[in-house]
């Protein structure tokens, strides 16, 4: 099943033209990775999946964005967009505040206000992005006392407080060392049982370790998408296989 189907999508930064002609099927339950150069488009487009780029100014989006059928630069509610796709970015970014309060942070902003459920949403939030145990005795302690690795997990379960339906990664874990890596993406592969998933990577191998869909990206066009396995082994375009095997990027 679809989750995103993306048609004809071109965006500027004022004159620069940074997405052209982007087609894409997003599906639900599996993970996408972006791959491609430093420049490429990557992060520009995980970033207008949730509208992020409404922040930018002199941005302009041309093309169809619909996610379960609804277009998202349509007549939507762009905070119950972003409630429904979160997104994790390069750097750990907690909340100078708790542990706990991280967590809670987005189910307050929506209206909880009730102990024990704020109680359950960040037990289960922590449980899910793998680091309960780890934090479950210090949960009044500030957020910032967290090791890197951590504090990624720990903004993971604060985007998952709000029951998003999307987690959009742009470059989780390029700032991990790799036992902080391994973990996320052991993660990754839990999360997409009950997410959808959109990583951006400059890792390959990362992409070929969590990802079921991959998409290369040259210059603001998609060059190449198919499953993870048939992208790597097999690619069809001599673009994709320069990349992969290492000819140029």
């Amino acid at each position: 099943m679809t989750k995103y189907s993306l048609s004809s999508v071109n965006l500027w930064y004022h004159d620069f033209q940074a997405l052209t002609d982007v087609n894409i099927d997003i599906d639900n339950n599996e993970v996408t990775a972006f791959i491609g150069p430093s420049g490429c488009g990557k992060s520009t487009l995980i970033k207008s999946l949730n509208r992020m780029n409404d922040l930018i100014e002199g941005c302009r989006i041309t093309g169809e964005f619909l996610l379960d059928g609804e277009d998202i630069y349509g007549n939507i509610d762009v905070n119950m967009l972003r409630k429904r796709v979160g997104m994790v970015f390069q750097k750990p970014n907690p909340f100078p505040m708790s542990i706990y309060d991280n967590v809670a942070f987005g189910p307050r902003t929506h209206g909880i206000k009730n102990r024990t459920e704020l109680d359950e949403i960040v037990e289960k939030s922590l449980r899910d992005a793998a680091i309960w145990d780890e934090c479950r005795d210090r949960l009044r302690k500030s957020a910032l006392s967290l090791s890197g690795g951590q504090q990624q997990r720990l903004c993971i379960a604060r985007a998952l407080s709000v029951a998003p339906e999307v987690l959009l990664m742009d470059e989780p874990t390029s700032a991990l060392d790799p036992i902080s890596t391994g973990k996320i993406e052991d993660l990754i592969n839990e999360l997409k049982r009950e997410y959808t998933i959109v990583i951006v990577t400059h890792n390959m191998q990362q992409a070929t370790r969590i990802s079921d869909k991959t998409a290369f990206f040259l210059l603001g066009e998609i060059i190449e998408v198919g499953r993870t396995e048939e992208l790597f082994t097999n690619p069809k375009n001599e673009k994709t296989e320069n990349y992969i095997t290492g000819r140029f990027g």
